[in-house]
C-alpha cells in the first residue's frame, strides 16, 4: 500500500504496546489502540474530517459501523454476516493482501471507463454530424451506412477494450 501512495492507519482495541509493536513491525503510519467497538467509527470520521479518504477492512459485528461510515467498507467473507452486509466489497479468501489487488482493479477499471467514454464521445461528436451533413460546406460527407458501419466498430471496440481488462488481470 505504501508503494501506490497509501497511508495505512490500524484501529484495534489491543491495549497500547501491543498495537505500536504491530505498528512498527508492519510500518503502519498510525494507528488507534485500546478502542471501543463502538468508537471504531468515531475514528472513522476523525480521519476522513482531516479529508482522507477512508478504506475500512474488518471481519466482525464490532466493525460493521465503521465499514459503514467509511468511504469504502471492505469485508472479510470469512467475518460476520453483519461485516459482511455491511461492507461494499466481500474479500472472498481470507487474504489482507488482496485489498492491493482491489485498488489495482479499481484503478484499470477507471481507466477503462475513461477510454471507453472517450472513444464513445469521440465517435458521436465526430462521426454523427459527419453523417448529417454538417460539414458538407467544407466538402466533408460520411454516408450514413459508413457511420453505421463505424458505429458498430465504436461499440465493438469499447467492448473489446473493456474485455482487455479481465485478460490484464
Amino acid at each position: 500500500l505504501h508503494k501506490m501512495g497509501i497511508k495505512v492507519a490500524m484501529i484495534t482495541g489491543d491495549n497500547e504496546s501491543i498495537a505500536r509493536s504491530v505498528a512498527e513491525q508492519l510500518k503502519i503510519d498510525s494507528y488507534f489502540a485500546e478502542v471501543k467497538p463502538e468508537d471504531k467509527v468515531n475514528k472513522i470520521k476523525e480521519l476522513q474530517k482531516n479529508g482522507s479518504i477512508v478504506a475500512m477492512v474488518g471481519d466482525g459485528v464490532n466493525d460493521a459501523p465503521a465499514l459503514t461510515q467509511s468511504n469504502v467498507g471492505i469485508a472479510i467473507g470469512a467475518g460476520t454476516d453483519v461485516a459482511v452486509e455491511a461492507g461494499q466489497i466481500v474479500l472472498i479468501k481470507n487474504n489482507p493482501l488482496d485489498v492491493v489487488k482491489i485498488i489495482e482493479l479499481s484503478k484499470k477499471t477507471d481507466s477503462k471507463m475513461k477510454q471507453n467514454l472517450f472513444w464513445a464521445a469521440g465517435y458521436n461528436i465526430v462521426a454523427i454530424p459527419m453523417a448529417a451533413g454538417v460539414f458538407y460546406g467544407w466538402g466533408i460527407l460520411l454516408r450514413p451506412e459508413w457511420a453505421a458501419v463505424l458505429m458498430s466498430a465504436s461499440s465493438l471496440i469499447v467492448v473489446l477494450n473493456a474485455f482487455s481488462l479481465k485478460l490484464s488481470s
